[in-house]
């Protein structure tokens, strides 16, 4: 005897799984096209310090100054005597190359911070107004939801008093002025 078999949504999810797949490409897409056009609207000199700042912080950038450091006092030392010593201890010439170095180095890896600190700050507003348009978006949902419940009858009293709530436009400004309140100050 053969069983029925009941037409259940569950039964197209590869469907749902490549149409869910395919929206979230899409977004991947959305995101890359965006630090695309984000990284090629840099200035030439902001992407200079983006590639002196991110070499700085790499594995070659140790490894290449641990040699020339290691050469620089193997010769200065007159410990490599083919070449004449132009640095004797305590390697003052060196000393200022290190410092002028550390000076220009920490500039640009600070140049570098604040572009992503801004690019940041971008995202984050970007995430502010989606955010802001899906609360609106939901409580209009809920409204809906109210109202074709009510039309067909279904209420549910517990639920009633907050869905009440929710269902009301969120007071973005003052919400924000409350957590600010509520939050301890910065000494």
């Amino acid at each position: 005897m053969r069983e029925a078999h009941h037409k259940s949504p569950y039964l197209d999810l590869d469907k749902q799984e490549s149409a869910t797949c395919e929206a979230i490409r899409e977004n991947i897409r959305l995101i890359a096209r965006m630090e695309e056009k984000y990284l090629n609207n840099r200035k030439i000199n902001e992407r200079l310090a983006d590639v002196i700042g991110s070499f700085s912080g790499s594995m070659s950038f140790v490894i290449f100054h641990v040699l020339f450091y290691t050469l620089w006092i193997l010769i200065n030392l007159r410990i490599l005597t083919f070449i004449p010593a132009f640095d004797p201890f305590p390697f003052l010439l060196l000393s200022m190359i290190v410092s002028l170095e550390a000076i220009f180095l920490s500039t640009f890896v600070l140049m570098k911070q604040n572009r992503m600190s801004k690019r940041a700050d971008s995202r984050a507003h970007l995430d502010l107004q989606i955010n802001l348009l899906a609360e609106k978006e939901m409580t209009m949902v809920l409204q809906m939801l109210r109202l074709i419940g009510e039309q067909v009858g279904v209420r549910d009293k517990r639920l009633d008093r907050e869905l009440a709530q929710l269902s009301r436009e969120t007071p973005v400004e003052m919400l924000a002025n409350e957590i600010e309140e509520s939050l301890p100050k910065e000494s």
